[in-house]
């Protein structure tokens, strides 16, 4: 197997910057797609970085995305907003709700914003992190654009991933990012996995008989698992009644599955919280309890044969770093697929950016 090619972060940014702009993107949100997109993969959220400018082009060209769209509120109180995304780019949206939810959350301690008719925006934690640079825990939930979740113990797809993410700011120590779906995995692994030729371990996915599935490649002949059981199904369910029902976005039947459908509206619906921490006490106290607790977590007895104890987002954390200093891992199949796009879209190959 060919290694993967190691790429610079700006020279990814840059990368889907261009496509961005070559495909109708005013060049300062072309920008802020790019610079989102590329910050997935440097953090190893592969499912939902490079490998999605693909079919992003694909909804682009189909007319499916408004690439002039006026992004506004619509409904508004002082610790509230609900966004009207005018089925723009994801990213440009939940960027927009967070800056609004950290505004607000500066004089109400806490704010909530929700969106609706906005699309794909990539990895959660993108967003719940962006308050963390203003001394704020973020939150987000989203509904996923595809059902690929029954209710428990039935067969009709009317839920999806539905992710959740958590930033909670700490001192001395790397934050503590919870990102998760509310399935086993996120469909983007499958998609990831499927493009590596690799299999999926068991557990990911069943068949519509109940048995374990795990070739990717035969994923649309069963469904993805909610974590916990039936837990997991009643997690999804909440976060789309949060993220979808209550901002007028699609949930259940309603939602179009991207994967298949590039030019209906996919009236996605997302949301995020800001709580400032100043408004319940000295920042620095508790970026120092949280500290402690994050020591007491790791050093706490392990179980024979475990290395290390690890706290939701320390890896990603080291990730980051070791991508930031040794660039950004793209396997031989995603960089032969970039390479096609490039000449279909007469653009330079990512290496040669």
């Amino acid at each position: 197997m060919a290694p993967e090619t190691r790429v610079p972060l700006a020279q990814l940014r840059e990368f889907i910057t261009i496509a961005m702009t070559r495909l109708g993107l005013p060049p300062q949100d072309a920008a802020t797609v790019g610079a989102l997109m590329a910050e997935a993969e440097l953090q190893g959220s592969d499912g939902h970085g490079a490998i999605r400018l693909l079919p992003y082009a694909r909804r682009i060209r189909a007319g499916g995305i408004n690439l002039h769209p006026d992004i506004k509120i619509v409904q508004e109180r002082p610790g509230m907003a609900l966004l009207d995304g005018d089925n723009g780019m994801g990213h440009l949206v939940m960027k927009k709700a967070a800056e609004i939810a950290i505004e607000k959350a500066r004089t109400c301690g806490v704010a909530w914003v929700g969106s609706r008719l906005s699309n794909h925006a990539g990895p959660a934690s993108l967003y719940a992190r962006m308050p963390m640079a203003h001394d704020m825990i973020g939150m987000y939930f989203a509904v996923g654009n595809a059902n690929h979740l029954p209710p428990w113990g039935g067969l009709d797809m009317l839920l999806s991933t539905n992710p959740i993410a958590v930033a909670v700011p700490g001192g001395e120590e790397p934050p503590v990012v919870l990102d998760m779906a509310t399935t086993v995995a996120a469909y983007g692994k499958v998609k990831a996995k499927a493009q590596r030729g690799e299999q999926m371990p068991i557990g990911w996915m069943i068949d519509r008989l109940g048995q374990p599935l795990t070739d990717p490649k035969r994923a649309e002949e069963g469904f993805l698992m909610p974590i916990g059981g039936y837990k997991g199904y009643g997690l999804a369910l909440i976060v789309g009644l949060l993220a979808g029902t209550l901002n007028g976005a699609a949930m259940g039947s309603e939602v179009i599955d991207f994967n298949k459908d590039d030019t209906s509206t996919t009236n996605t619906g997302q949301a995020i919280l800001a709580i400032d921490l100043s408004a319940f006490g000295d920042v620095a106290a508790f970026k120092a309890r949280v500290d402690k607790l994050v020591r007491e977590m790791r050093a706490s007895e392990r179980m024979p044969g475990v290395e290390r104890i690890w706290l939701p987002g320390e890896q990603s954390h080291d990730r980051r770093a070791a991508n930031e200093r040794d660039g950004i891992p793209i396997g031989p199949a995603l960089l032969q697929t970039l390479d096609r796009f490039a000449q279909d879209m007469g653009m330079a190959r990512l290496q040669d950016t």
